[in-house]
């Protein structure tokens, strides 16, 4: 019998590490060849390790709630008629790794983030690597900032972890216990430096029968990441409504032979992602990002797509360079990231990577919305719901009251780069692609 090692695999451009959420299998049990045999999450998305071929696990390294670096085994599996992995498979995943990260992304528009926190301690960000070697998780590094924790009086925190690390028992005590004014005895030395005092919070009250539910990991990224947007943006909203008539009308058309030749269906959502991508290409400033007082224009259209979960969650892909597709190709490929999204089954690359973002609020029955910009992003739109109304219609004979499609269109964008000559002008100039759909057009 020979072992082999289940490694901690490269789970994207920017993601080093992941968290063991839940093991799926247990020390002496079977697997077969590309069984899930653990869960995992990043701070990008949730995903399972499969087992590489049929064997027993023999040993598991990690616990769940650990930390894991990519390239790292995390269990040994006991095979039949194979060689034992050599160990020094995960220190050549880590250089490889490493490698990757310093080298420039070839459109040359981001730095991975990762990298970026390791380098740079601004604005109160803790590094991942403390200058004395100590590796603080994401969930410390998070408690930390959040409670006004400076970088290096989270190194005088001494830690229960492997290695010394400090874990978030370890912060969540030492918080504790110099809120309530006792000395600290997991601090090392007092830092001279003040530290930032953490915002005081409203207190809610409990009344008879309230019940108090957890947030997911999810939720708790999405709390984050909504609060930190609008702490970031400027947010502006322009609305347009839109007469949609022609698009509806092509669609119940060609739906039926779509379906039947493709095997899938043919939504709305693929012919209103065209339109953006065309305006975008028409008025490339709407497709930046902002980085201090430089402005990065994009190169990429890279279409963020919102998408709700079964969890009530919302996940947001991307159709990358979405300019370059015809409609038959992005039909397929938004069926399939809201399929794969619903299942849990995207990858980290397929959810970051977005210069633009589109929500459907009309999916909820509603008619607009206000959308939160999706950082680094400057601008998302939301579509809602397209129902019938009586509307007034130009003709070369006068003008008519008939029943037509409408939708409402909204823009949130970043008044610090886009003014509201261009959010406005860019939102109706895809509501003038949308209206003037070819309702002869082939499929």
């Amino acid at each position: 019998m020979a072992e082999i090692e289940l490694i901690m695999p490269k789970m994207g451009e920017s993601v080093a590490e992941a968290t063991i959420t839940k093991w799926l299998k247990s020390e002496g049990e079977e697997v077969e060849a590309e069984e899930a045999v653990l869960e995992i999450a990043t701070d990008k998305v949730d995903s399972e390790i499969p087992s590489p071929e049929e064997g027993v696990i023999k040993k598991i390294l990690f616990q769940e709630d650990e930390v894991v670096q990519v390239g790292q085994a995390i269990a040994i599996i006991e095979v039949n008629g194979a060689e034992a992995q050599p160990a020094a498979a995960a220190p050549a995943a880590e250089t490889s790794e490493k490698a990757e990260k310093i080298e420039a992304p070839s459109n040359g528009v981001e730095k991975a983030p990762e990298l970026a926190a390791e380098t740079s301690s601004s604005n109160g960000k803790i590094l991942k690597h403390s200058s004395s070697g100590k590796f603080f998780s994401p969930l410390v590094r998070s408690i930390a900032e959040k409670e006004g924790i400076s970088q290096s009086e989270l190194e005088g925190i001494a830690g229960s972890g492997n290695g010394e690390r400090v874990t978030k028992d370890d912060l969540l005590n030492y918080i504790s216990s110099k809120g309530s004014g006792s000395s600290a005895p997991a601090q090392a030395s007092k830092p001279k430096e003040e530290t930032k005092t953490p915002t005081p919070k409203a207190a809610v009250s409990l009344q008879n029968g309230d019940e108090v539910i957890q947030m997911d990991r999810m939720r708790k990224l999405i709390s984050d990441h909504m609060v930190d947007s609008k702490r970031t943006s400027a947010h502006v909203t322009s609305f347009v409504e839109a007469d949609v008539s022609n698009m509806v009308i092509w669609r119940e058309k060609v739906k039926n032979e779509f379906l039947k030749r493709e095997g899938e269906k043919i939504t709305y959502t693929p012919l209103i992602m065209e339109a953006v991508a065309k305006a975008i290409k028409e008025m490339p400033m709407i497709n930046v990002s902002v980085d201090g007082d430089t402005i990065i224009k994009r190169k990429n259209i890279n279409l963020g797509m919102a998408t709700a979960l079964p969890s009530g969650n919302l996940i947001v892909p991307v159709l990358r360079n979405a300019d370059q597709k015809n409609l038959l190709g992005l039909s397929k490929e938004v069926n399939d990231l809201a399929n794969r999204a619903r299942n849990n089954k995207l990858g980290p690359d397929e959810i970051q990577g977005g210069t633009f973002t589109v929500t459907n609020v009309g999916t909820f029955g509603n008619v607009m919305g206000t959308p939160i910009i999706n950082q680094p992003q400057v601008a998302i739109m939301a579509v809602g719901a397209i129902r019938k109304k009586p509307a007034v219609i130009e003709t070369p004979y006068g003008d008519t009251i008939g029943v037509r499609h409408m939708m409402f269109l909204s823009l949130s964008y970043d008044h610090r780069v886009v003014d509201g000559s261009l959010g406005g002008s860019f939102v109706k100039r895809v509501a003038e692609i949308l209206e003037s759909f070819d309702i002869d057009r082939d499929i």
